[in-house]
């Protein structure tokens, strides 16, 4: 490993010295394209500056060992001891800093939310869901956008699409996706029994046109007339657009914008993105069938979380984690099942690696 780790140490150093040339600052990809990669090595390369540390310590403790003065010795024994465990520690931190970095992670994201069983309270529900993640985002000073909606009158939405865009985003919001469930006694509910409903949420990547080629061959661009409350353009002009990517199926509408122009690179972009998470998903199913316990970003059919109220419980299924912090989580503190998400995914991954 030390060896792997100066030459991480060396690399950093490197990307330093690029970072000032004038050529590099020149070409704004490629800074861009520098920057980032130093920037996600920082942690690492602090940790392995002391880890080298301490191993070049233990070794010249280990040559005082084989000499003859036994009250150096004495302190050299005492010191290897200590140092030994905190080599240790620092080995296990680095095994996951060192774990492949997947630079999907470090793109914005689509977040597609839709009411599923429940009728009116699932549409309540997805709204609420909504809510948790937008005032997750402000929590981390992410900017949000809604792209394409479709309200009920009650304050409920059969769908909602946004977009998010902050520093890696879709790797903090990729095990989002999947079936959220609530239980609780719905708003129109008289008799006080508890229902039980449920939303799907999808958290894609997304794309660049760099990432998906689309061909226009392979669309069916269809324009129509936008329904729903107010807004100029809403039932006057033909400004809303419907997507159908032909080989493969996937519609896309998309009327939120005030344009047919505008409404068109924002149905292009869930298009896109759409496309590389099911490409995404290929990959996911293929690594799960090597990796069965490692949490699945893929399944969005799978029932991921149950949302409690009567409890005030929230529990994830896919790593037995429960927390009593409802109303908390459904104001956007869901920092804690995230890093818990994170973490049980780190530990698949470095468990399939010792296999």
């Amino acid at each position: 490993m030390i060896d792997k780790l100066k030459e991480i140490i060396e690399h950093h150093n490197s990307l330093e010295s690029e970072m000032v040339n004038p050529d590099i600052l020149n070409d704004k990809n490629r800074y861009t394209e520098i920057t980032k990669e130093y920037h996600h090595l920082n942690p690492i390369v602090e940790k392995s500056k002391n880890y080298v540390s301490i191993w070049e310590q233990i070794n010249e403790d280990k040559e005082i060992l084989a000499g003859d003065d036994e009250e150096l010795k004495d302190i050299a024994r005492a010191d290897v001891e200590e140092l030994e465990i905190l080599i240790e520690s620092l080995e296990k931190e680095l095994k996951v800093l060192l774990l492949p970095h997947d630079p999907t992670d470090d793109k914005d994201t689509i977040i597609e939310i839709r009411a599923g069983t429940g009728g009116d309270e699932a549409a309540l529900f997805a709204a609420d869901l909504y809510r948790m993640y937008s005032r997750f985002a402000e929590r981390n000073s992410w900017e949000y956008e809604v792209i394409e909606s479709n309200a009920i009158g009650i304050g409920g939405f059969k769908e909602i699409i946004f977009s998010v865009k902050g520093e890696s985003v879709y790797g903090m919001m990729k095990f989002e996706s999947g079936v959220h469930r609530v239980q609780r006694v719905p708003k129109t509910e008289t008799s006080g029994r508890v229902h039980t409903s449920a939303a799907t949420v999808a958290v894609l990547p997304e794309a660049e046109e760099a990432d998906i080629e689309v061909m226009d061959a392979d669309l069916k661009i269809d324009t129509y007339r936008a329904s729903g409350a107010g807004g100029q353009h809403v039932n006057k002009t033909e400004s809303a657009i419907r997507i159908t990517h032909i080989p493969t199926g996937i519609v896309v509408t998309c009327q939120d914008e005030t344009s047919q122009h505008k409404n068109k690179a924002s149905a292009l972009k869930v298009l896109r993105s759409r496309l590389l998470a099911s490409e995404q998903e290929k990959l996911a199913k293929e690594r799960a069938a090597a990796r069965r316990d490692m949490v699945s970003t893929g399944d969005r059919s799978a029932k991921i979380r149950t949302y409690n109220f009567p409890q005030g419980r929230i529990t994830d299924h896919r790593i037995n984690f429960t927390a009593y912090n409802l109303e908390g989580v459904m104001d956007g503190d869901i920092i804690d099942i995230i890093e818990n998400l994170k973490l049980a995914d780190q530990q698949a991954q470095l468990a399939a690696v010792g296999e």
